[in-house]
């Protein structure tokens, strides 16, 4: 169906963190993953006076001595690759440390990452929502990586266990594998299937390993691979055959599959990470950031068969209107917009609607939004009414961007980007729009500042270039909430 509407919202580019104090006296890092022992490493201990190979004139200190164990630490460091020390100093992707919200992608943010050996690039999709980290693979049905308009604007690839040098078989008896009663024998390949409430949309395949590349940024720039298992994607369906993470999907969520999850597990960082979402669509992510002392913070609801990161609202205020409520809802970077479910809903859009100045438009099936508004060709920020959640705690989440802006042939229409659910809240990434937002599992909390994504120098560029094809805001309903995960044999 053409689509005669074209938002008026500028391409999302997520950069991950560069060099600079993460608060806790850490660094931020960008990912580019080498082993410990590849040519990058070697030539950096080269580089810095040769501590991985001391030479026969140089002398160790005496054992027993606070030196001599500072000494073995700090090789341990740099044999390690960081695993045995200096937790607090985050990672980020190796190919540049930005990511792109792309419109006619679904409206989700996306980075790129770099797999196996030789290393092949992906744009995935990054998503809080999920926790399998898949790539399309030995392809039985997935996402045309040519011929398509998306595919002329970017660098699409299929991963082949076989081109890896590193690429390892998962099998049944894995202990990241489920449902090893549905595989055909305890050595075979663990098949996977993940379901995803968005139109009918699923991926499925089997489990594989191999490096993810990454790389520091503590002014050595140190390279690490860290091995990760991953979804070997050999049949998509539903938007993933168009519309959304045509390249893979990379699950953050707190899942020992999840990248996150064995990035703390094997000690190359902290169990934490953030994303920041700039009002102007520039923003990073960090891999091991804890954020900052006088951020806000609230707890997460822990489900401990399936922990997400679930929170709670206490109160929400529209303008004037203070709303009490008591509700759950996951923070998903996986869904475009905001779902509430009644009454909810209905109680924050009519509080919206009380206190807006401007004409309400008639329903359009184009799009989702329900409160829609003419907007006057002089129309001031300042009259649309200020939203905010008192969060479980009494912290204070301010949203600084809860209307989407719409250009049809002749006029501007701007809608409160909350979206009616029928079953689940989701707080998407429109709210969180003006924050760094980092999801603490150490500590099971939520934190969230104001932040300028800039204020952090970006030496590398950026691997994906933005492009202003759009598409309806209805294809980009939450892709990122799996309802299930299961082994299946394929």
């Amino acid at each position: 169906m053409p689509c005669f509407y074209k938002f008026v919202l500028l391409v999302f580019l997520i950069s991950l963190w560069g060099s600079h104090s993460s608060g806790n006296g850490g660094h931020i890092f960008s990912f580019k993953m080498h082993h410990r022992f590849s040519d990058p490493v070697r030539k950096w201990s080269e580089a810095s006076g040769g501590k991985l190979a001391p030479a026969a004139s140089d002398s160790w200190p005496e054992k027993g001595t606070v030196e001599y164990y500072a000494e073995l630490a700090d090789r341990d460091r740099l044999l390690r690759g960081r695993k045995l020390s200096e937790l607090d100093a985050p990672l980020a992707f190796s190919d540049g440390n930005s990511t792109v919200r792309i419109s006619s992608l679904g409206f989700l943010h996306y980075t790129t990452v770099q797999l196996g050996t030789p290393g092949v690039k992906f744009m995935v999709a990054l998503d809080t929502g999920s926790d399998l980290f898949w790539v399309p693979c030995d392809c039985n049905r997935c996402a045309p990586t040519e011929g398509t308009v998306y595919a002329s604007d970017f660098e699409l690839n299929i991963y082949n266990p076989k081109g890896s040098s590193t690429s390892k078989k998962v099998t049944c008896n894995n202990s990241l594998c489920a449902h090893r009663n549905r595989c055909l024998g305890m050595s075979s390949n663990c098949p996977y299937m993940v379901s995803y409430v968005s139109a009918e949309t699923s991926t499925s395949g089997i489990l594989v390993e191999d490096v993810l590349h990454l790389t520091t940024e503590d002014g050595h720039e140190e390279s690490v691979e860290a091995y990760i298992t991953f979804g070997c994607g050999q049949v998509q369906s539903g938007s993933f055959l168009d519309v959304a993470a045509p390249n893979g999907l990379f699950g953050l969520g707190m899942e020992k599959i999840s990248v996150p999850s064995v990035l703390s597990s094997e000690g190359f960082t902290a169990d934490s990470f953030s994303m920041c979402f700039g009002n102007d669509g520039i923003g990073r992510i960090s891999f091991g950031d804890k954020g900052s002392p006088d951020q806000e913070e609230t707890t997460f609801n822990l489900n401990p068969s399936h922990p997400t990161y679930n929170i709670t609202v206490t109160q929400i205020r529209v303008g004037t209107t203070l709303i009490d409520v008591d509700f759950t809802a996951l923070f998903d970077s996986g869904t475009s917009f905001t779902y509430l479910v009644e009454p909810t809903y209905t109680r924050l859009a009519e509080g919206f609607h009380s206190q807006t100045q401007d004409g309400r438009r008639a329903p359009d099936s184009r799009i989702p939004f329900e409160y829609c508004y003419d907007m006057s060709p002089n129309e001031n920020a300042s009259l649309i009414p200020s939203v905010s959640l008192t969060m479980k705690g009494g912290s204070q989440f301010a949203v600084y961007d809860p209307i989407i802006v719409i250009s049809t042939q002749n006029e501007l229409v701007y809608c409160l980007a909350i979206v009616k659910s029928r079953e689940l809240n989701i707080i998407g990434q429109n709210l969180m729009t003006g924050y760094r937002v980092v999801f603490d599992r150490e500590k099971l909390s939520l934190g969230w500042k104001k932040f300028d994504c800039y204020d952090i120098e970006d030496h590398n560029t950026s691997p994906i270039k933005p492009h202003s094809i759009t598409v309806s805001p209805a294809v980009a309903a939450g892709l990122g909430r799996p309802s299930r995960v299961e082994s299946v044999d394929v």
